[in-house]
């Protein structure tokens, strides 16, 4: 199914995905997750046309690359040498810059009735990355489960880290300050006033940071998360009698309560949708204390994230 047209009058499709209660839209556009039906209640923030995707979007339903999450000063240093990305989050460069991979249109694959996968080509000096990278994406509706499996390989030595930042509301509507969350996270990462971490591995214990017990989003610190947790084990959500669980290959997840969505610029306002963007640490290629993704020839990132509804 035809979703819009760009500008440029490359197409964008919709592929309709469906297996037992789930039901599921996907766009070649960003490689959106549009909606994401549970029994019929639609969980994710998504956008009505192309047009709110190209204008009104904060990255609603996306695979944001080549570098999820910030980097900061918009530089790093690999094998000696520096390269220099798009700065577009204050002094950072955010999600891989000014065009990342939420902003391209991809190519399908392989598709089925439950599944579909989707491609994408970044060339070599895209937004300042080095190599030129293959991606690519798999969405399956599995076992009461959304399951998303990346690929990634290059032809030169880079840095990758990849993501899908949806936007989940399980209640389908209203805010998610009430959402409960637990995660099994002994640690997360602090952060400066630019959201750089600052190098440590913090124990949760004794903080508003500790969800190793449940706890609703809006209880502690007016709500306004936007952390990476080291995971030890799922992450769990519940609004009613609904619960998500969220694993995940990769070592770390970033909670985001939607704090800064302002209702103006998007149709949704502040906490409408909650994040669990499941990925390595930000600004790992300026932290080599972190876990690498610092990607080389020869080599195949896989990664593997699961949302299944309890």
């Amino acid at each position: 199914m035809i979703f819009g047209t760009l500008p440029s009058g490359e197409q964008v499709e919709c592929v309709e995905l469906a297996s037992g209660r789930l039901r599921a839209e996907v766009l070649t556009y960003g490689a959106v997750v549009r909606s994401l039906e549970v029994s019929g209640v639609n969980v994710v923030l998504g956008l009505d046309t192309l047009e709110d995707y190209l204008t009104r979007s904060r990255y609603f339903g996306a695979v944001v690359g080549r570098y999820g999450n910030r980097i900061a000063g918009g530089r790093f240093v690999l094998d000696g040498v520096e390269f220099r990305l798009p700065v577009n989050n204050g002094a950072n460069s955010l999600h891989g810059g000014t065009e990342g991979f939420d902003g391209k249109v991809w190519s399908i694959s392989e598709r089925s009735g439950s599944s579909v996968t989707l491609t994408l080509i970044s060339p070599d000096g895209d937004q300042g990355y080095p190599g030129k990278l293959t991606v690519s994406v798999t969405y399956t509706l599995v076992e009461d489960a959304l399951r998303i499996d990346y690929a990634a390989e290059t032809d030169a030595p880079t840095v990758v880290n990849l993501t899908n930042h949806s936007y989940f509301n399980l209640a389908g509507g209203g805010d998610v300050l009430e959402h409960v969350v637990q995660m099994d996270a002994a640690h997360y990462l602090p952060v400066d006033a630019g959201k750089i971490p600052t190098g440590e591995l913090a124990p949760v214990k004794g903080t508003p940071f500790d969800f190793t017990e449940p706890h609703a989003v809006g209880e502690r610190y007016d709500g306004a998360y936007d952390h990476c947790f080291v995971l030890d084990g799922p992450a769990r959500v519940t609004a009613g009698d609904l619960t998500m669980e969220v694993t995940t290959t990769e070592p770390g997840v970033q909670f985001y309560a939607g704090g800064m969505l302002d209702g103006t610029a998007t149709p949704y306002g502040p906490f409408a949708g909650l994040c669990l963007e499941t990925q390595h640490f930000p600004d790992s290629p300026n932290q080599p204390q972190f876990p690498t993704t610092v990607l080389r020839p020869g080599e195949n990132r896989t990664s593997t994230t699961s949302y299944r509804f309890i």
